[in-house]
């Protein structure tokens, strides 16, 4: 008996004589003594025994205080408790997320079934699986029915036992470390105390490891953030900074693929920055599957994939061809959208770590401050160039420049804004028909004919906005029909959006922006139009009131001419005729009464002489209405004409044909005023009247060298100049006190 066991037995045995009865008795002393030996020899052994575990203990401590990799620390530790009493084998392994088991460091007698670096799912009854699932130490007295993968492995490494205790660090489970026994013997009871003693230590090295990776990480990830954001700080181009945040991220999470992808659509992305993978930039594609891009888009969060092995869809088995086995994609909201992603892939066996996720966080929200301050900077930009437009625009309106000035100016400034590759301005039919009055194209695209007249069958911007009465716009022209349409893909052109041009009321006609890329217009491109097209709209009022205004002005002057020529007949044809008749009668009548007394004869010559005055006072009045010689002579020998009967001396230099009776009679007009106001006003020695036709324009000008001061206020030259205006006629005074006055009019006569 030793220390209150049955160690074992004493015996003694004789072939003769029976044994003496105080034979126990002696067997009993001698047991005694027997069993003091075996507690002092077990003594000193527990003390060796304890002493070597001690030493170990103290030479793992002092590993792990001296901060050595965890790897040695992991093989000293796997390889002290193999010095177990009853232990074969001995293994130190890491519990991974996805329920496997990865095998960090082994010792053993015979090499090791189970490498280091290999995995083994876990499940089934085995000692890794319970300890696992319990978080407490376990043992297996007998691998007869133990299964799983985990189970099978130790059968084939010849195990009967196995104690494993597990690795708790900071709280969470991280490992086991496991012992086992090939032979019969079950191992000691008390082998799983002695495995907690090494598990302490191992929590200490792998918090300490993790602590200092951790901070090393972190240091190196600040940094990261550094030089992008100073990138970003500095206004440095989203297309730099994408790029400098995809190499970041692939070098600080060990990733395979680190791609920045742009939301074009619905399901559609733009590759704009790749570390890792040679996808050109520019690339696009359309989600589909449940790859975490896919993820992200539909639920605008964090996503991941820890195994693409069975997941559908096309993009997610070229996604397996290229050997990506686990991703992880963040969103990149800027002001409240999801702007776009960065996407990372990984071609490792274990999935990528849970803290992904919130590492991506840091630099999506760089990013996202990069595309809005980039995004707030072109939106100025862009409001800017967008009022200077504007004004430009409504210059010319203001100016009254001519309508198809504005269209082409309206229409080259929108194409230009919209960054469209053309543009076009057309006016509406009444026979369900668009003419184009402008166009432009981009250096790489012809602008569209102007003056050609389309059908409004089939899809068109100008059809929809008639139908609609308000912008509109087409994604894509593919399989579209009818004759703009047609063109439209003749052209290359992708899609369009087009405003109405509403002038007073009704719709006048309609500007589109078209292009070729891929890329829709941005969502506010109706209203960037809409701003142009109420200056349009401006420009074609003004246009018809002005037009308007000179054909009331000229069937006012062309209502004035005729009655002139009117009054000039019925007093050529009525009473001219009567008062000449009455002159002739009257002579007669003197002549037949000669010989009568002579107061008769008095009578006579007095009613010759009224008659003959009033018919020089009509020739004057029907001279002045519109002279006879100017309607059958032309404008030459009615300035000859006015000249002679100017009391100044007048040079006449006019050497022009005929021209319409409208231009005739205003530059006649002009003449004589100014000649009267030489003659009534400008105490003038001489003066010159020229005429002459240059460049499509007669040129009138009438000079004198008097005393100058004249002004255009008087009612008179104000006349002229409104009957000139009719004309599209430009009427110039210039009149210094003491230099003599120039009355200049121009009249366009072309065609």
């Amino acid at each position: 008996i030793v220390d209150g066991e049955v160690w074992g037995a004493m015996t003694a045995a004789a072939g003769g004589a029976p044994l003496p009865e105080q034979l126990e008795d002696r067997l009993a002393e001698v047991t005694e003594l027997a069993a003091t030996a075996i507690s002092n020899s077990e003594s000193r052994a527990g003390l060796a025994r304890l002493a070597d575990e001690q030493a170990a203990l103290r030479r793992m401590a002092t590993l792990v205080a001296r901060g050595v990799p965890a790897e040695e620390v992991f093989a000293a530790v796997t390889e002290a408790v193999g010095q177990l009493p009853g232990v074969d084998a001995a293994r130190l392994a890491r519990y991974e997320p996805d329920r496997t088991l990865t095998a960090v460091a082994a010792w053993g007698r015979k090499t090791p079934v189970f490498p280091v670096g290999g995995r083994l799912a876990l499940g089934g009854n085995n000692l890794s699986t319970l300890v696992f699932e319990s978080g407490r130490p376990a043992r297996v007295d007998s691998y007869v029915g133990v299964s799983g993968p985990a189970g099978a492995a130790g059968r084939e490494s010849g195990y009967r036992s196995s104690v494993g205790s597990p690795i708790v660090v900071e709280r969470r489970l991280w490992g086991i470390v496991m012992v086992a026994s090939t032979i019969e013997e079950q191992l000691p009871a008390d082998t799983e105390a002695r495995l907690a003693s090494f598990t302490e230590l191992l929590a200490t090295a792998i918090a300490n490891a993790e602590s200092r990776a951790d901070l090393a990480r972190l240091a190196e990830e600040q940094a990261a953030l550094r030089r992008v954001a100073t990138l970003v700080a500095r206004g440095t181009r989203p297309q730099e900074v994408f790029a400098a945040v995809a190499n970041e991220v692939a070098r600080l999470l060990s990733v395979d693929v680190a791609n920045a992808i742009r939301h074009d659509s619905d399901d559609m992305v733009t590759l704009v920055a790749s570390a890792g993978e040679l996808i050109p930039i520019g690339s696009r594609w359309h989600l589909d599957g449940t790859t975490v891009a896919s993820i992200v888009l539909e639920t605008g969060r964090p996503a991941r994939v820890d195994n693409y092995a069975q997941l559908p869809g096309e993009l997610a088995g070229e996604l397996r061809e290229e050997g990506i086995r686990s991703a992880v994609s963040t969103p990149i909201i800027v002001e409240g959208r999801v702007w776009g992603q960065i996407v990372t892939a990984s071609r490792q066996e274990e999935p990528l770590p849970l803290d992904t996720e919130e590492r991506l966080v840091s630099f999506t929200e760089l990013l996202a401050t990069a595309i809005a301050n980039t995004e707030a900077r072109t939106e100025l930009g862009r409001l800017v160039d967008e009022q200077a437009a504007l004004r430009r625009v409504a210059t010319l309106v203001a100016e009254g420049a001519p309508p198809t000035k504005v269209f082409e100016t309206v229409t080259r400034e929108v194409g230009i804004l919209c960054g469209a590759d053309l543009a076009r301005m057309e006016r509406y039919d009444s026979d369900d028909s668009v003419v184009g009055v402008a166009s432009w194209g981009s250096d790489d695209a012809p602008g569209l004919a102007v003056g050609t007249r389309f059908s409004l069958e089939g899809a068109s911007i100008a059809a929809m906005v008639r139908e609609a009465s308000r912008p509109v716009r087409v994604a894509s022209f593919v399989d579209a029909q009818g004759p703009i349409a047609h063109e439209a893909q003749s052209l290359g052109i992708r899609s369009s959006v087009g405003c109405p041009i509403v002038v007073e009321g009704r719709l006048w006609g309609v500007i589109a922006a078209s292009s070729k890329s891929m890329t829709p217009f941005p969502p506010d491109t109706e209203s960037q139009i809409a701003e142009f097209t109420e200056l349009v709209a401006t420009a074609v009022a003004n246009t018809e009131a002005r037009t308007e205004l000179a054909a009331s002005r000229a069937r006012i002057v062309a209502a004035a001419d005729e009655e002139r020529r009117r009054v000039v007949r019925d007093l050529h044809d009525g009473a001219q005729q009567r008062l000449v008749h009455t002159i002739l009668m009257v002579a007669q009548a003197r002549q037949a009464l000669q010989p009568q007394p002579e107061l008769a004869s008095e009578f006579m010559v007095e009613a010759l002489a009224q008659a003959e005055a009033a018919t020089e006072e009509l020739r004057a009045l029907a001279h002045g209405l519109l002279p006879e010689i100017l309607t059958h002579g032309g404008l030459r020998p009615a300035v000859n004409s006015l000249a002679m009967r100017t009391p100044v001396p007048v040079e006449v230099a006019v050497s022009v044909g005929r021209h319409p009776a409208a231009v005739e009679a205003t530059a006649y007009f002009v003449i004589a005023e100014a000649l009267t106001n030489v003659a009534k006003h400008a105490h003038a020695r001489q003066a010159t009247v020229t005429a002459h036709v240059e460049d499509g324009t007669l040129q009138v000008r009438v000079r004198d060298d008097g005393v100058g001061g004249a002004r255009l206020k008087g009612s008179g030259l104000l006349g002229i100049a409104d009957r000139l205006a009719v004309l599209d006629g430009q009427l110039r005074v210039e009149s210094p006190i003491g230099g003599g006055t120039l009355v200049a009019a121009d009249l366009p006569v072309a065609g």
